[in-house]
This record gives structure tokens, C-alpha cells and sequence, in this order.
């Protein structure tokens, strides 16, 4: 389901549909005004939870506060604002279901009625053992998150309802910035706790960039983005802890010039100290990403005009 929404300055369309209480699944913006070849995606971010959720959680609110990447959806609403960029949303919580998982990482003793014929544990859904598969059923500080066993007709809806029309407009979106300006770059925004300095005197990790150890996007992209942030005096660090994971796996595509680089940005940069409400930092961040968009977007361009290649856009 994808139905347009009147807007001042972009272009939005609404898409999924949240089972249980027909909300759109994510909000995608701007493709066709796009001044730059980006789409800034925040696929953690979401917090629209149906009742029938909040009641089959243990410690609803403690659990959506572990789970979410909070308020990186606003984030990356400015960033792409400020930047010219595309944006997607989701609006679904990662609590019902994680969009940068692969539909069949899947822990299967979650489901009441049993795992469907063929489906067996494999390194699928290695992640979903662990307790952060498509659906997550354990948190750090918060143990079990579910009162009772899912069905496997409420999985199918949520794959149906939100992974599938999500994916499928990202996809497409990628495709339409790369057929107008022949390259595209995806930013898939989250956040992360703090990470502690790995020796004394060394300053603390802010951001982490990955790119699947180079398989999701050019070296040249990465390399811009690091040297980006290390010359703004900021904390960063290469695919580790977080290398990126099946948003990057699926749309990251370098030969066929659609890069896909993952952002994890430290939460206490733009959130309070509880890490429930945005700080007077955010602006200041968002306006860094911002210039960090741009300066990828020229990175991209740059290439293609070295090597000779139409830009329709120019």
C-alpha cells in the first residue's frame, strides 16, 4: 500500500501497513526533488506501537527504549532536510519487527505453533538465537521481552505488511536516484550506546562507519566519510563494532553504482542523558551529518566526472 501525501517541499509517499492498527509502516520523501544522490534511512527509529504490543510486552517501556534507535527517525529527517537528500522512515517499531534482518532470521521456539516444514536453524538466522532476529525476543537490561509465543500468521503479516513493502520502496527509490543522476549512495542511520575508550587517553568512538568490510560501497565512499569526521575532531571507527547488516547486504551494490553505508551515531551526541528526549545538541548534528551528506553526494559525482560519465542531473 503506497499513498501519496501532500507536502510543502517533498513529495511523500506513505507505504506498509503496521498489523494490528493500520498505521503506515515507513514515510518515503524527496526522491524526486533530491538535489543530491542520497537517501538518509533511519529503518530503527520507528514508534508507532498498536496496543495489542504494548500489552503482549513484559516492560513495554523499558524494552522500546533498549530496542530503539530514539528519535534517529528526526535525525535523519533534518539531516536529509538540510543536505537536499531523500529520505525513508519507518514507522514501525523494531520491536514487531527489524528491518535489517532478513525475513527468515527467525527464532523459531518464539512461534506458538511451531516453525513451517523446511525451515530449519542455520547460519540464517544465527542473530535470531541470540535473541536480535526479525522479530527480537531478548534485551540487554531487559531480558525476555514477550508474555506469550507469536503465531506464525502474525510473522507472515508483519513480513508482509512491513518488510516486504519497505524493502521494496527502498529498491525502487535507489533505482530513480540512480536513472536521474547516475549514481546513488544510501546512508542507513542508527544510533548506539556509548562505547568506552578502548586505552586510556584514546578518545571514545561517536561514530562508527560500516560497510560491510567494503563489500556495500566504494572504498572512495567510506574513505571520505572517515577522513569527513577525523578531520571534525570526531571519534570514529571502521566496521567495528558495527559493519552493517542485511539493509546493507540487500541494497549495497557498488558495481552497478548504488553504494550503501551504514552510520551508528552515539546517542548521548543528540539525546538526553536518559536517552529518552532529544538535547539542545541535536541541531548541531544534524548540521555535521548534514555537510557529511554533501560531502559523499560530491565524492560520488566526483568519480563519475573523472571517468567521464553522463550526470543527468547536471
Amino acid at each position: 500500500m503506497e499513498t501519496p501525501v501532500n507536502s510543502d517541499s517533498h513529495r511523500k509517499i506513505d507505504g506498509g501497513m503496521i498489523p494490528g492498527s493500520g498505521a503506515p509502516a515507513f514515510t518515503l520523501s524527496g526522491v524526486s526533488e533530491a538535489r543530491v544522490p542520497v537517501l538518509v534511512a533511519a529503518p530503527h527509529g520507528g514508534r508507532a506501537y498498536p496496543r495489542s504490543l504494548d500489552a503482549d510486552m513484559q516492560n513495554p517501556g523499558l524494552a522500546k527504549l533498549r530496542l530503539e534507535d530514539r528519535l534517529v527517525d528526526k535525525l535523519a529527517l533534518a539531516v536529509a532536510d538540510q543536505a537536499g537528500a531523500a529520505s525513508l522512515v519507518a514507522h514501525a517499531p523494531r520491536a514487531m519487527l527489524d528491518l535489517n534482518r532478513a525475513a527468515d532470521d527467525i527464532d523459531w521456539s518464539m512461534i506458538g505453533d511451531s516453525r513451517p516444514d523446511g525451515h530449519v536453524h542455520s547460519s540464517a538466522n544465527r542473530r535470531a538465537r541470540s535473541g536480535l532476529g526479525l522479530v527480537p525476543r531478548r534485551v540487554a537490561g531487559v531480558g525476555e521481552i514477550w508474555r506469550r509465543p507469536l503465531s506464525q500468521t502474525d510473522v507472515a503479516a508483519r513480513i508482509a505488511g512491513i518488510h516486504e513493502p519497505y524493502h521494496r520502496a527502498l529498491s525502487r527509490a535507489l533505482g530513480e536516484i540512480r536513472r536521474v543522476w547516475g549514481v546513488a549512495l544510501l546512508v542507513d542511520l542508527h544510533s548506539m550506546p556509548p562505547l568506552r575508550a578502548r586505552h586510556p587517553g584514546e578518545r571514545a568512538v561517536e561514530f562508527v562507519v560500516g560497510d560491510r568490510f567494503g563489500v556495500s560501497c566504494g572504498d572512495a565512499v567510506s574513505g571520505r566519510a572517515l577522513h569527513f569526521l577525523g578531520q571534525h575532531d570526531r571519534g570514529v571507527a571502521h566496521n567495528r563494532p558495527y559493519a552493517g547488516g542485511y539493509v546493507l547486504d540487500r541494497h549495497g551494490k557498488p558495481a552497478l553504482d548504488i553504494h550503501a553505508l551504514q552510520l551508528e551515531v552515539c546517542r548521548s551526541l543528540y539525546l538526553d542523558a536518559r536517552f529518552e528526549s532529544a538535547s539542545a545538541r541535536m541541531p548541531a548534528v544534524a548540521r555535521l551529518l548534514a555537510e557529511l551528506v554533501r560531502a559523499l553526494a560530491d565524492e560520488i559525482l566526483s568519480e563519475r566526472r573523472e571517468h567521464g560519465l553522463p550526470l543527468a542531473a547536471e
